[in-house]
């Protein structure tokens, strides 16, 4: 049951890429936008609905969790070698887009704080 954990996060993982990547594309920027943010965000309510159905086991909560203590790190790491000049370069609409996801995340907050508490915490 943890492998399926694990499969869980790379499923939303993957799925959040695409979603960046593809951003990225219809606003012509050659990058993701995104893409881990979307990331969490389905991993967040893949959770919440598999939660919500009791198909999410305590084993598979362990290989969300093992993963969680990794992915931090590795996201820092991988944010701190994006290169912040050519996406300022981009110009307004790569502003925007990190402007528009900064925004929407905010609205998001409460509606996933009532999410937790519904469900006595992720």
């Amino acid at each position: 049951m943890l492998i399926y954990g694990v499969a869980i996060l790379s499923g939303c993982f993957i799925m959040g890429q695409l979603i960046g990547e593809s951003l990225g594309k219809l606003l012509h920027i050659d990058a993701s936008v995104g893409g881990v943010g979307f990331a969490m965000m389905l991993l967040i309510l893949v959770n919440h609905w598999m939660h919500k159905r009791k198909w999410f086991t305590a084993e598979m909560d362990n290989g969300v969790m093992f993963w969680n203590k990794m992915y931090i790190p590795v996201i820092v790491a991988m944010s701190a070698s994006q290169n912040v000049a050519v996406a300022l370069a981009g110009g307004l609409v790569a502003l925007l887009a990190g402007g528009l996801s900064v925004v929407i995340s905010f609205f998001l907050i409460p509606y996933f704080s009532r999410l937790s508490k519904k469900q006595g915490g992720l």
